[in-house]
């Protein structure tokens, strides 16, 4: 008499046990992605990221490289579906302001807490986290010691036409722009249009110096250990770890008005479809074993201050990691809105049109 209620309770469980298994079969296949991540090339190197190979063994990571952060700001703009993007903080405005960005959660990243306060409020926009911080670093000078009879101490310096002809300034207007406001002594981020005039007549001054404009970092790195370029400007610190490996006398320069500096990190933009997985990608990018090989394969500050322990020492002493007070020192790119970039971008194809 039991039998049709065991029955029923058989048919039950199966049912539940099949809805249960399809829910699992489908947070599995949710689970697969692939995780789609607009990068630079260099960083897909799997030694950054194998706390996420480790807990997500079967989920594939599909690379989309650009060139430079307009190109990616513009592949998002027009519709390209990504799970993570890593851009400049300069960009953070705009991304956000064009509602290409979704906030991300930082309860969910367990390496969150070793972020650097200062560092994360940069990837901050009207109080939410958009950006998450990975590496930082330098604009500086380059400089070909044994081809100069002055190493240059300010950024003014590379006007000197003692350097004539062996000048070669990164091909960016931002850069560009703000470093000519500060050898001025203009607040960068906050110019009227006569100064702006006159940043475009200092940048048309300096171009009897110029060899050229770097666009890419092994084009530049080329030209300096080639001794073609004695000054290479706004260069990174992986210009110098490059560039000294192969035996070639240079200095990385700290200009008495201070380094540029910028912050580079991680954002999910609102097209991702695997938003939980670029969290955890995010978390592995971020631990101290990641940050640490970034830092010590490029030469580049990290959003961790531990990673200070487990960096070279040269390189720690070079970039000036191990003093408290070297954010500080540092002017950081800051976001800027689509009507500055407007500006500083049309002022900048002017400089380089004009004779």
């Amino acid at each position: 008499m039991y039998k049709p209620r065991f029955a029923v309770r058989c048919v039950l469980g199966a049912m539940i046990l099949a809805l249960l298994l399809g829910l699992v079969g489908a947070c599995a296949k949710k689970e697969r992605g692939p995780l789609v991540v607009l990068e630079w090339s260099g960083y897909e190197q799997p030694v950054f990221w194998k706390e996420f190979a480790a807990k997500h063994p079967d989920v594939k990571v599909d690379y989309v490289f650009f060139a430079e952060d307009a190109e990616a700001y513009a592949k998002l703009q027009s519709g390209f579906v990504a799970d993570l993007v890593h851009p400049h903080i300069g960009w953070l405005q705009i991304y956000v302001e064009n509602d290409l960005l979704q906030p991300i959660d930082t309860s969910k990243l367990k390496n969150w807490k070793g972020i650097m306060p200062e560092l994360a409020a940069q990837g901050q926009y009207k109080g939410k986290q958009y950006l998450v911080p990975w590496e930082w670093g330098y604009d500086s000078i380059l400089v070909r010691t044994d081809k100069v009879k002055e190493v240059p101490d300010s950024w003014a310096d590379i006007w000197d036409p003692q350097y004539a002809g062996h000048v070669s300034i990164y091909d960016s207007a931002e850069a560009a722009v703000i470093m000519t406001a500060v050898v001025l002594g203009y607040d960068p981020w906050n110019m009227d249009d006569q100064q702006l005039e006159a940043v475009k007549k200092k940048l048309i001054e300096l171009k009897p110096n110029l060899l050229g404009y770097w666009t890419d970092y092994t084009e530049i790195n080329q030209q300096v250990a080639s001794g073609e370029v004695w000054l290479g400007v706004n260069t990174w610190p992986d210009a110098y770890v490059a560039v000294k490996a192969q035996g070639v006398p240079v200095e990385y320069i700290t200009p008495k008005e201070g380094r540029m500096g910028w912050i580079y990190g991680f954002a999910i933009p609102k097209s991702a479809k695997n938003p939980d997985l670029a969290h955890d990608y995010i978390d592995a990018m971020i631990s101290v074993e990641s940050m640490a090989e970034m830092a010590n394969q490029y030469g580049y500050g990290a959003a961790n201050a531990e990673v200070a322990k487990l960096t070279d020492p040269e390189l720690v002493k070079l970039f000036q990691l191990d003093q408290p007070d070297v954010l500080q020192k540092t002017i950081f790119f800051k976001s800027i809105t689509e009507e500055q970039r407007q500006k500083w971008t049309t002022l900048w194809d002017e400089v380089k049109a004009a004779p």
